[in-house]
C-alpha cells in the first residue's frame, strides 16, 4: 500500500450529494483521505461533506448540484469519489450542467443512492461511472490489500482488476450489453423521468441493501409493468443484504425468475453492498458467459 510511482499522481474531488455525514464520520473520512494519499491519490473536499443544519442537511439540492460541478469544471480533478448514500441524491439531478459533464475527462464513482446520478449521467451524457464505494478500502485493511491493489490498478493505471467479479448464470448461457441500475429502489427513482436510461439491449444491474421478499417482489413488479424485462438482454443480481440475510436462494430466485421471465440471468455475490463488492462500470458493455 504505499507508493507505487511518485510520477503517477491523481487528483480527486470527494463530493456527499445523497445525505449529509455525521460529525462522527471526520475521523472515518480522514482515514480515507490518509489512504487515498498514501497511494498517490490528493482528495479535495466539497465543502458540502457534513450535516450542517438541525434537520440533518449538509446543503440545499442546488448547493450540492454546484459542488460536484465545480469538481467537473477543474481541469485538475481526474474524478470524483461518492462517499456519501441514503435518500436524496436524485434531489440534485436537475441542476447538473450535463454538456459540462459530458465534455469533462473524469468519471464518477459512488454507489447505493448515487446510483440516480449514475444513471442520469449515462443517459444525459453517454459517459460511464463506476457503482463503487471507496470507503470500503478501509475495511480490514491488513487483510484486505488484495482489494487495495485491485484499486491501484484500475485507478491508477487503467487496468481492470477491480472489475473482475466472480458470478453464475442462473439462467441462459451468457449476456452481453451495457450495464445500467444498480440499487433496485434508488433505479427505480429515476422512472417515468427523462433521466431513466434506455433499456433496450442493456444488461439490468439490480443490487438492494434493505427489502425483504415483499418489498423486492414489489420492486420487481414495477420492473416488469415498466416493460423492462422485455427489452433487457439479461439481468445481474448483485447481493441482496436484508434479503439474504433472512432468505436462502433457493427459494427467492425462483420467484424473481417469474418476473424476469426467460431472459439469461445471473448472479454474483460481489457487487452491491458487501464488505468484499468489486465494482461495476455502468454505461459500458458488458460480457457474461458460462465458464
Amino acid at each position: 500500500m504505499n507508493k507505487n510511482n511518485e510520477n503517477i499522481k491523481k487528483k480527486v474531488g470527494i463530493a456527499a450529494c445523497s445525505n449529509g455525514l455525521s460529525e462522527s464520520s471526520k475521523i472515518y473520512v480522514e482515514n480515507l483521505l490518509n489512504l487515498l494519499r498514501n497511494i498517490c491519490v490528493e482528495p479535495e473536499l466539497s465543502d458540502f461533506l457534513y450535516k450542517k443544519d438541525e434537520n440533518g442537511f449538509q446543503g440545499t439540492a442546488e448547493e450540492r448540484a454546484e459542488a460536484l460541478m465545480s469538481f467537473y469544471k477543474d481541469n485538475n480533478i481526474n474524478a470524483v469519489f461518492d462517499i456519501s448514500g441514503g435518500d436524496i441524491a436524485n434531489e440534485i439531478i436537475p441542476y447538473l450542467d450535463y454538456d459540462i459533464i459530458a465534455k469533462a475527462d473524469k468519471t464518477f464513482w459512488g454507489y447505493s443512492d448515487l446510483t440516480t446520478v449514475i444513471n442520469a449521467i449515462y443517459n444525459k451524457t453517454g459517459k460511464s461511472s463506476v457503482l463503487y464505494q471507496v470507503r470500503n478500502l478501509l475495511i480490514n485493511q491488513e487483510q484486505n490489500t488484495d482489494k487495495i491493489n485491485a484499486f491501484i490498478n484500475t485507478f491508477i493505471y487503467q487496468k481492470s482488476d477491480l472489475f473482475k467479479f466472480p458470478y453464475d448464470m442462473v439462467y441462459g448461457d451468457g449476456m452481453e450489453g451495457i450495464v445500467v441500475g444498480g440499487n433496485i429502489r434508488c433505479f427505480l427513482k429515476l422512472a417515468g423521468t427523462e433521466y431513466f436510461p434506455d433499456l433496450n439491449g442493456k444488461i439490468l444491474l439490480l443490487e438492494s441493501m434493505s427489502g425483504d421478499i415483499y418489498k423486492t417482489i414489489a420492486y420487481f413488479s414495477q420492473l416488469k409493468m415498466l416493460g423492462a424485462f422485455d427489452k433487457v438482454n439479461g439481468v445481474l443480481l448483485g447481493t441482496f443484504t436484508e434479503l439474504e440475510q433472512n432468505t436462502e436462494k433457493e427459494f427467492y430466485l425462483p420467484i424473481l425468475k417469474k418476473y424476469t421471465g426467460n431472459i439469461p440471468l445471473a448472479k454474483t455475490q460481489f457487487i452491491g453492498h458487501g464488505k468484499d463488492s468489486y465494482g461495476v462500470v455502468i454505461g459500458e458493455n458488458l460480457l457474461l458467459s458460462v465458464v
